[in-house]
């Protein structure tokens, strides 16, 4: 069988796609004799990833560029370039594993559970899981560097990047400024009370738990509990008032079930970094679902996917659109 190697070319010269990336790439490929193609997928990325990103902190929500890229651009046009130049297949770097139970496909967590990338596959079809290899998802993250460095190769001791990719020094607020500066619209700053005591110079700069930068005088530790883009406001409270136990998602892709069609007790995490706990989850109207914890659960954040799990099993995932908080009635 023919192996080929594909780097994706998106926008900023400084990330992780940059001229050294590629220079890495093509000399793994030539060590191991594959030929090696880049593709230029700036214009799709800027349009699919990037201008969605900015649109979402503009209305008040955190998106996931990943989950976004991946389903889109790494398994979306990635894919379909590589079924161009005749492969059958499109294998990953990424930590998790691809198995076909009955007549479906499965995502599974990684053997290296520090490791595992899952969460980010939530959005991945039937159809892309079939074309589609996860080797490195066996394996833990050392043995694969040892492994590397057996065969000699250069990227065998490449520093691991915890940053989007396409956000340079990871400084999103630059990174909004610089690309919507005239959408950015001031406004204040409000306790759970309605009192207005302080100033913000745009809702792009704030997310749901956030405490640094608020640039608030306070004899206590206060967090932004809520966003309001309506009114271009700012909720800030107590760190007790971050807690609750409901949200709704939408746009959901079912992985290992073909429909949700009544509700049903699963594990649910709301973000890469959260340990996935036990919920209740209930279809609503229109595809989405309603999610209700058995604990409370701290700053659930619009715009974050929220992905389901069944032991290691990924059953499904979707976009959290709303959480109560105790000051969305008087909203």
């Amino acid at each position: 069988m023919d192996l080929l190697e594909l780097s994706c070319q998106i926008e900023k010269p400084d990330t992780c796609c940059s001229l050294q990336a590629f220079a890495d790439a093509r000399a793994v490929a030539d060590k191991l004799g594959i030929k090696h193609f880049v593709v230029d997928c700036k214009q799709e990325f800027t349009q699919r990833i990037i201008n969605p990103f900015v649109d979402e902190y503009l209305k008040g929500y955190t998106p996931n560029p990943c989950v976004a890229c991946n389903s889109m651009i790494k398994f979306g046009l990635l894919l379909d370039k590589a079924r161009q130049l005749g492969a059958r297949y499109l294998a990953t770097g990424h930590y998790a594993r691809i198995e076909q139970r009955d007549a479906r496909f499965v995502i599974r967590k990684g053997i290296d559970q520090t490791k595992d990338q899952s969460y980010f596959l939530c959005r991945l079809t039937q159809e892309q899981l079939s074309s589609t290899i996860m080797p490195l998802g066996n394996y833990q993250k050392t043995d694969v560097r040892k492994i590397a460095t057996r065969l000699d190769l250069k990227t065998a001791d490449k520093p691991e990047s915890q940053e989007i990719c396409f956000i340079p020094q990871n400084n999103y607020q630059e990174f909004i400024r610089q690309r919507a500066s005239n959408r950015l619209i001031p406004g204040n700053i409000m306790d759970k009370e309605g009192n207005i005591i302080g100033k913000h110079q745009g809702i792009a700069f704030y997310t749901i738990g956030q405490r640094r930068g608020l640039r608030i005088a306070a004899n206590k530790p206060i967090y932004v509990m809520h966003i309001d883009p309506n009114k271009n406001t700012i909720i800030v409270g107590d760190k007790a008032d971050l807690y609750c136990r409901r949200l709704t998602a939408k746009e959901m892709n079912w992985v290992a079930i073909p429909e949700l069609t009544e509700k049903i007790e699963i594990m649910a995490r709301i973000r890469y970094l959260h340990k996935e706990t036990k919920a209740v989850v209930s279809p609503l109207k229109d595809g989405q679902v309603s999610v209700e914890f058995y604990e409370p659960q701290q700053a659930i954040t619009p715009g974050q996917s929220v992905v389901f799990y069944r032991d290691d099993i990924v059953v499904g995932g979707g976009i959290i659109t709303h959480t109560p908080s105790k000051c969305n009635n008087r909203l």
